[in-house]
């Protein structure tokens, strides 16, 4: 289905599908990077489906987190990456790679356009639905990755990441070399198409079963590896709370 060819009901998808040829050429060589610096584990890629719209969920921990996603799925992954990025030449590396501008202070109608092109062109969105990078331990949870498994019927897979931050250290730490890092990815999560009007009741109440499935696989992902997430970021690190228009669920600490 194409973007032009979606029905009525539904929001319009962007026109063009992000780039992807770059990001498919560069995979296997950045793999093969990160396999050099890190034991990198990758448990259950067999549970994103080989084909179709998918939506790869994931804990934030640390600032390799989008570029792993990217990387390490078994799919090419267009990820929601905050706009601040999109600047000078890494930002025309991200845009050629096919992540996703998202502002995280405004309700951001084009990325959602982005992301339903993805998801109907049958590829993969990664979303980090934390807003920002912290403890991994999902205390925060904005509603963007139950709206777009609402709008698209594409199943939702919880990805869990550990190790990709040293325990006490800053936003921009990264593991020491040779550190182990797990990438887990969680069972699929389904939720039935919603044809518009979708109201904010809808999106909350389906929000707070995809949470609770994520808290799950989280919980389940550290059993798995036997490992423990790396704690919160050292006081004064941490990024405002974005605003993306959509209340968020907290959960109690």
């Amino acid at each position: 289905m194409t973007g032009t060819d979606v029905p009525a009901d539904l929001p319009r998808s962007s026109e063009q599908h992000p780039a992807t040829r770059l990001l498919r050429a560069l995979r296997p060589p950045a793999g093969w990077l990160v396999r050099r610096r890190w034991r990198v584990r990758v448990h259950g890629d067999d549970r994103v489906p080989a084909r179709g719209g998918v939506i790869l969920a994931a804990n934030h921990v640390g600032i390799i987190d989008g570029p792993l996603l990217a990387v390490l799925a078994p799919r090419p992954v267009h990820a929601l990456t905050k706009l601040e990025m999109f600047e000078g030449r890494l930002g025309g590396f991200l845009r050629r790679t096919g992540q996703v501008p998202l502002d995280r202070y405004h309700p951001d109608p084009g990325a959602v356009r982005s992301c339903l092109r993805v998801l109907r062109d049958g590829g993969v969105v990664g979303i980090f639905p934390e807003g920002t990078r912290g403890d991994g331990e999902l205390h925060r949870f904005h509603h963007g990755a139950a709206y777009l498994a609402l709008v698209s019927g594409a199943p939702v897979v919880p990805v869990t990441m550990i190790g990709t931050r040293p325990p006490g250290g800053g936003s921009n730490a990264l593991p020491e070399r040779g550190g182990a890092i797990d990438v887990v990815f969680g069972r699929p999560w389904h939720t039935t198409q919603q044809p518009w009007p979708r109201t904010r009741e809808q999106v909350g109440a389906t929000s707070v079963l995809l949470w609770g499935h994520m808290l799950s696989e989280l919980d389940s992902a550290l059993s798995q590896t036997r490992r423990s997430l790396p704690g919160p970021l050292p006081a004064g690190q941490s990024e405002d709370d974005p605003d993306t228009g959509l209340v968020e669920h907290r959960r109690e600490l």
